[in-house]
């Protein structure tokens, strides 16, 4: 074998290497990224073209995070208007049939429509919680969807020591019954979108910094617990990191 010969079978050699790396991270061998489709494509396209109009509703739970939310979003650079439909300890299939919020929805065209159930919901075992959350989900996903909005599941998190029926329970094994219950609320609903708030709180948790997120009652969020989850919101619709 002569010299250049050689060179050229190291070459590629190497070339094959370097291109079964790319597949296996996911990528061509230009190293490019699949485009973002569906309505996680139209949300990047509606946060990058406009200032965003979003609706909340749910109970209390969402009462800080719009003024949470948009400070953050003011303070790098955006612009939101944010309306709210936000009763305490209500329930999705509650708003179901509350002229307010449903007079709210159909009022303007929203841009996003941000749908929170009872917090105690998604955590029920799965007949319960399909009997109780899903047809609010879906009711409530596709009104949005007819308004051109997109809709949002605002996944939220464990109590600090749990479900007070269930004796033994604790925070991470209630926001993972709550994690479960909203994904499959979501696959439910047609593939919502998530704003996975409860997972960033369960990172805290295990940084050790759970203690600040709630207020004394152990359940609502204290302002900490509101700047963790309007970053989050901010990470889905934006598409990166907040400064």
């Amino acid at each position: 074998m002569t010299k250049p010969t050689r060179e050229r079978d190291i070459f590629f050699c190497r070339l094959m290497m370097f291109a079964r790396l790319l597949s296996f991270l996911g990528l061509s061998s230009c190293a490019t990224l699949p485009p973002v489709t569906g309505e996680s494509g139209r949300l990047r396209e509606k946060a990058a073209g406009k200032d965003l109009e979003i609706l909340f509703i749910g109970n209390s739970y969402s009462f800080g995070i719009p003024a949470a939310f948009s400070k953050l979003a003011r303070d790098n650079g955006k612009k939101v208007r944010i309306g709210h439909s936000t009763y305490g300890g209500w329930s999705l299939a509650r708003h179901m049939g509350n002229a307010p919020t449903l007079k709210k929805l159909r009022s303007r065209d929203w841009d996003i429509v941000v749908i929170q159930d009872y917090s105690l919901n998604p955590s029920r075992k799965e007949r319960e919680r399909r009997k109780l959350m899903d047809p609010g989900v879906r009711f409530f996903a596709g009104e949005a969807r007819s308004r051109g909005a997109i809709p949002l599941l605002y996944q939220t998190w464990g109590r600090r020591d749990g479900n007070p029926e269930l004796p033994g329970d604790d925070f991470y094994q209630m926001t993972q019954r709550v994690r479960d219950g909203y994904r499959a609320a979501s696959r439910n609903g047609g593939g919502i979108i998530i704003v996975p708030a409860g997972d960033a709180w369960e990172r805290q948790f295990k940084a050790g910094r759970g203690q600040e997120l709630f207020v004394e009652d152990g359940s609502h969020p204290s302002a900490f617990g509101n700047e963790i989850t309007a970053r989050e919101f901010y990470k889905v619709i934006y598409g990166n990191e907040p400064e």
